[in-house]
């Protein structure tokens, strides 16, 4: 009996060797897949309003071939600023289908929120990489350039009736006074939709923008003044129920106020001279010549807001040379250009603290001269 017990343990054992010894089946191998191959549905798109709930674009490409279920391909879309190398992409992802349809309202708000102005065609390169839905094998298609351009939208808060803005409240130079101190806190307008002005404000005080100076009945506001950060910048409405927040820090604040997008933001002014409250022309190319002080009115701006001065007429001789004082009679301030040879800067350019001389146009005779330091530009107009 034992015998054979040894027996069967034996065979038991050799049958197992060999067993393990037997050559394991090759594992099944899979093919990479084919880059997708994009095309569009037209090169060139500039839908209208009435057109936003429509389609505007339908982009479709080529089967990679994963070696997976058409359900799980995964396909992520990009579309970026043509050039930019899809460093900012707008991003959309689609799954198991070889095309996207995009609504007229879905590419205008992405072309708005890359600060596209409205009517104006942009190019934007366009591209489609799949992959599995882990991401695993992704594979970059061709790029395509689509000119886009967006539609004009209401803004998200509704304009001043008046066309006009004013800043009000304990941050600022006049307090809660009302109506305010004229021009030093009215906000000079931009383009159709954003207002900006330079104020001295009061560290952690408090301020609202008025459509009407002297009237309580309507403002600019905020809904919640104690949100973190909102000091210098954030949402606003019409009527909201708190006032604006001002920096901790007193000093020279810009305010841009956009009412396309409902949004206000304020930085430091911290230009050399700071704001000046006066603003003066001389130089050769005037009546008065480099003598300083300078003739006044007759080479005195008049200053129309916090940051825009304008001069009705002025003689200017051609060929010759001026800059502009904050401080009449003082030389120690004065605002010129950076380069005086540049092309086109005899009829506006650049301001520059310390600048070089401006020239003056080619054509003798009068001129308005139109200057806002919110941007630093100036601007001249044969009359």
């Amino acid at each position: 009996m034992k015998q054979f017990m040894k027996l069967c343990l034996l065979v038991i054992a050799v049958a197992a060797v060999l067993t393990a010894c037997e050559k394991a089946e090759s594992l099944a191998l899979f093919g990479t897949g084919t880059a997708p191959v994009l095309s569009a549905s037209s090169s060139s798109i500039a839908p209208v309003a009435a057109d936003s709930n429509n389609v505007a674009l339908t982009l479709s490409w080529t089967n990679p071939k994963h070696a997976t279920d058409s359900a799980n391909q995964k396909f992520t879309i990009e579309i970026d600023s043509s050039g930019k190398n899809f460093s900012n992409p707008y991003t959309t992802v689609v799954t198991g289908s070889l095309s996207k349809s995009f609504i007229a309202k879905e590419l205008n708000e992405m072309l708005l929120s890359k600060g596209y102005a409205f009517n104006v065609p942009v190019g934007m390169d366009v591209k489609v990489t799949s992959s599995y839905l882990n991401n695993n094998e992704r594979l970059s298609s061709n790029v395509l350039k689509i000119m886009m351009t967006p539609y004009k939208i209401p803004p998200k808060v509704a304009l001043p009736a008046s066309n006009r803005l004013f800043i009000v409240g304990s941050a600022t130079q006049g307090g809660w006074t009302n109506p305010v101190p004229v021009p030093s806190q009215e906000l000079t307008r931009i383009d159709e939709t954003t207002w900006g002005g330079i104020f001295q404000l009061n560290g952690g005080q408090f301020y609202l923008l008025l459509p009407v100076n002297g009237d309580w009945s309507n403002k600019y506001s905020v809904a919640n003044n104690s949100i973190a950060g909102l000091s210098a910048g954030g949402d606003f409405g019409y009527n909201l129920a708190q006032d604006f927040p001002s920096p901790s820090t007193s000093g020279l604040y810009k305010i841009i106020v956009d009412f396309q997008t409902g949004k206000f933001t304020v930085t430091p002014f911290t230009q050399q001279h700071g704001l000046p409250a006066d603003l003066f022309i001389v130089g050769g190319a005037t009546p008065g010549g480099w003598s300083n002080p300078v003739p006044v009115p007759s080479q005195k701006f008049t200053r129309l807001t916090s940051t825009k001065f304008e001069l009705a007429s002025v003689a200017l001789t051609a060929g010759q040379m001026y800059l502009l004082l904050p401080e009449n009679g003082n030389w120690g301030k004065k605002y010129g250009v950076a380069d005086n040879t540049a092309a086109g800067i005899k009829l506006g350019a650049t301001l520059v603290p310390e600048g070089q001389d401006i020239p003056s146009p080619d054509v003798s005779g009068n001129y308005k001269i139109t200057v806002d330091f919110l941007t630093n530009k100036y601007t001249l107009v044969k009359l």
